[in-house]
């Protein structure tokens, strides 16, 4: 017995004259009185209880009215609302995490030091210049920065420009 409104409750159109709403409400009422029904005695006194409440609305022409303007009504427009953003929180790191950091630094710092006292017991060289300095040619011990432009390019076969005549 779910209904929409009262005149759906009560099966007659919201053109319902008043003898039509009367007839109605007696059928209805004596198929869900709660001594006239098969229905379970607290469900047939909430249908009958929500019969009669309809049928008071719909007989007096003043509530009628009433009733009829707030089913012509639209619904009032809720604002739409948008999902808040998440906020980032930045949450405390674990235990498991803090000792995965440690033993990344401590992997870290065994791995340059393993490096380090093997290029220096192999006796390597750690401060070289890198080859493209050494192949200028500066063997006097200035510094291999400076360098004569005008000489390197002079000895260079490749640099050469062509002869005019040709």
């Amino acid at each position: 017995m779910a209904a929409a409104n009262h005149y759906e409750l009560l099966e007659v159109p919201s053109e319902a004259s008043s003898q039509e709403l009367r007839q109605a409400f007696r059928s209805l009422s004596k198929r869900y009185h709660p001594d006239t029904t098969d229905l379970p005695e607290a469900e047939a006194r909430e249908a009958f209880r929500r019969l009669q409440q309809a049928y008071l609305t719909l007989s007096d022409p003043e509530r009628r009215r009433s009733y009829d303007a707030t089913l012509r009504a639209p619904l009032p427009l809720r604002p739409l609302r948008t999902a808040p953003k998440p906020v980032p929180v930045r949450r405390a790191l674990s235990g498991g995490e803090w000792f995965a950091l440690l033993l990344l630094a401590v992997a870290v710092a065994f791995s340059l030091v393993l490096g380090v006292g093997l290029a220096w017991s192999r006796g390597a060289e750690f401060l070289k210049p890198p080859s493209w300095l050494e192949a200028g040619g500066q063997t006097d011990g200035s510094s291999p920065l400076l360098v004569d432009v005008g000489s390197a390019v002079a000895s260079d076969p490749a640099v050469q420009p062509p002869a005019a005549g040709s």
